[in-house]
Formats: C-alpha cells, structure tokens, sequence
C-alpha cells in the first residue's frame, strides 16, 4: 500500500527540516505504508490509481493550495498534524473547498485513530478504482414490473465508471442449443449430491438449468463481462428453463449475476462484493411486520457458497425448472440497496438473521431477519423492491463508501 503525499509547505520554512518537524506522524504512517512525498507542483505526475493526501506541512500556505485547486484530488483528504501552524492552515483550506463544493476532511488527532481512517479511505478509494471500467451486461430487458429501477446508462458512467452493456437473449439461446446433455452430467451429479434434497425438478430440468448456465458463462466470456442482469422470465418462455441454477453457480464463481433485469440491484451486488468481499442475496421483501421490526426476505436463487445447505426446488411461480431453497445461517447481516436513475441514493441497515421461514406461498429461499432500523423505510420509502443482503456487519465500511462518492442515504 503506497501513499503519495502532495506536500504543501511555506517558502519561509527550510525544506531541510520538513522532515524532522513531522517526525512523529510520518514515522507512524511508514510503519503501515509506503510513503512518497511528492512536491506539489509534480501532482500531475500521478495517475488516477495513485492514492493521494494532500500534506499541509506548515501554516501560510492556504493561496497556494487555492491557486491549483483544478489539480487537487478528489475528495482532499488534509494531513495536518498541527506543526508549523499546519492545522490552523488546514481550516481555512477545508472551508474554502467545501464553498466550492469540494468534498474534503482533516486527518488530525492520535495517531492509531489517523492510521485507522486512512485505511477505509485507501478502501474506498481501492474500490472505487476497481468498479471504474467494469462490463454489466444487461442480457435482454428488465422485467415490466421494475417500474423504479432504471438506470441512465450515462451518468451511472459519469459517476461510477462503470458500463452497462446491452446483449440480446438469442445470444443465450444460440449457445444453450449446441450444449449436449453429456458435457454438463458431470456438474449436475456434483451440485445434485451436495443437496440435502431435491424435492421438485426431474433430472433433465437440472440438466438444462445447467446448460443455461454454461450458456450464459459463454456469454460473459465472449462480452468480457465483470457482471450481469438477465431477463429470466423471458427465458423462461422462450426455453421453459429457468436462470436460478446459473445465476448462484455464476455468483458463486465471482462472476456477479442478478435476475429480473434489474439495473440498480446487480450494480448493489457488484460494488458490494468490490467492497467488502461478500456475495449478496438479492431478494424481493415478502412480508413486514412492523410491531417486531421484524422482515422477510425471499427470492428462487442465492450463492450456494452462501449456504450452509441447500434444497433444489422447483421456481416458485412457474412451478417449472429448477429454483434454490438456501438455508442460511444465522447472526449478523447488512441490508443494503443503490437506486435513483444515476445510482446516487442509497438505503443501509443492520440486522439479525434469526430463521430461515418455508412459507409456502413465497420463493424458495426466505429469511427473517430482526431489523435494528425501523421496518417503515420499506412502507414509505422505499427503493424500489429488491435489497441485497450481505452476511456480516459492514454498515459502517458501506455507508462511508456510498458518502464519498456523494451519494444520499435513505431511511
């Protein structure tokens, strides 16, 4: 981890002691990091992957930094460690960018707590750069019923870096024709002898669900994509196959697929696994009960890494093909969803998986979880239908990513 700091100091103050008069915090940050000082006037020297601290190493500097204020980076992250007039500096600098509607904050303090911060937002910075230029594929067209979740091609560009691809379903179709059932047994007999039980679905339902997922694995590989959204539905018409299987097993690979179409929910998916890591089941909320605070998730596909056993079903609605009933294991969960048309609003929470339901009027997989939020978001505010959820607390690391790319949290 490599931290360039852009260093800003005052002409009266003798370059020769620069160091020696911030030995304490420089010596800390050399202990976590690779430090390169740069001079300020060598900022443009850095590319756009170069994490980058704007050093206020001492006072009288305030005009300088203003007069490059188009080549700072973005957000200015301040270090001032209060040397030198240095953090009276910062101040006014921090004032002065936020009237111009630069988003930027001081680094002062303890040293651990300095260290700490400087780790998320290195995380965050890490993530943002890995979403920039990543390939969504949008293979057919969201389904009807999404009426909230679209998304402008363009500014979700503008903003996230990231391209949002339109692929026609015959390309599935083509390739899931010329797939023999020989070439996928194999697959079918290893995902069907890890089941705790195959309740609905014949053999051959499995066999093509498989061949669909080889099909779309072709197609990603053919479109180089990071991600995808698919019209599940449709395909379902088209070849009485639905894309539950896939869709896990695709996940499950690191390759992020979401159902439905649904443009805001397969970006959620993506930038929250480029975060922290994690898989995430997107899943429609099926029933609230807002005396308990208490929500229930439900949705035909998840991770099967994301189980701790799983049953093959049939597709709730259809009754046809193959569908997922994963039981989850309990604890600690983040219910997390990016909408708004330019993926700029944002709903976050915690809660407790404490069961996994088996209503038989929903989908397959169903989770309850105890909300430590209020339930009524969902009945007046809410994003739309579906919301990922994460296993794990990363509240905090989520809402500080979503707020440094200026997005508005709602609750």
């Amino acid at each position: 981890m490599t931290i360039h700091l852009i260093s800003f100091a005052s002409l009266l103050h003798k370059q020769t002691s620069l160091r020696s008069s911030h030995e304490a915090v420089l010596s800390e940050l050399e202990k976590y990091y690779t430090v390169k000082f740069i001079d300020y006037q060598d900022m443009d020297k850095l590319s756009s992957n170069d994490f980058k601290i704007i050093f206020i190493a001492t006072g009288g500097v305030e005009r300088l930094v203003i007069q490059h204020f188009e080549r700072l980076p973005r957000p200015a992250i301040l270090l001032a460690d209060g040397m030198q007039n240095s953090l009276a500096a910062a101040l006014e600098i921090s004032s002065w960018l936020r009237g111009r509607g630069m988003k930027s904050e001081i680094l002062h303090g303890e040293l651990p707590a300095i260290i700490l911060r400087i780790h998320i937002l290195y995380n965050n910075f890490q993530a943002q750069r890995s979403l920039f230029g990543k390939r969504i594929g949008v293979i057919g067209t969201p389904s009807p019923w999404l009426i909230a979740s679209n998304v402008d091609y363009l500014l979700a560009k503008r903003r996230w870096g990231i391209e949002y691809n339109d692929i026609p379903l015959e390309s599935i179709y083509k390739h899931f024709q010329h797939i023999t059932d020989d070439e996928v047994g194999a697959s079918c007999a290893a995902v069907a002898s890890q089941a705790l039980a195959c309740r609905e679905g014949s053999p051959k339902d499995l066999i093509n669900a498989m061949k669909l997922y080889r099909a779309i694995k072709k197609v990603c590989e053919e479109n180089k994509l990071h991600a995808l959204t698919i019209s599940c539905f449709k395909i379902l018409e088209q070849i009485d196959t639905t894309g539950c299987l896939a869709l896990s097993l695709l996940n499950d690979e690191g390759i992020i697929a979401g159902c439905e179409g649904d443009l805001q929910s397969v970006f959620t998916l993506l930038a929250v696994k480029t975060l922290t890591g994690k898989g995430g089941f997107m899943a429609n909320p099926s029933m609230i009960t807002s005396r308990s605070n208490e929500l229930v998730l439900a949705h035909c596909t998840v991770g099967l890494k994301q189980t701790e056993r799983y049953v093959i079903r049939n597709h709730f609605e259809s009754e046809k093909s193959i569908g997922i009933q994963g039981l989850l294991p309990t604890g600690d969960v983040t219910i997390v969803k990016c909408g708004g048309e330019c993926l700029d609003e944002y709903y976050l929470s915690t809660g407790t998986l404490t069961e996994n339901t088996n209503y038989i009027n929903m989908c397959r997989t169903q989770v309850r979880i105890k909300m430590n939020t209020p339930t009524e978001y969902f009945l007046k505010n809410p994003l739309g239908n579906h919301h990922i959820l994460i296993q794990g607390n990363y509240e905090d690391a989520l809402n500080e990513f979503f707020q440094a790319n200026a997005c508005k949290r709602t609750e």
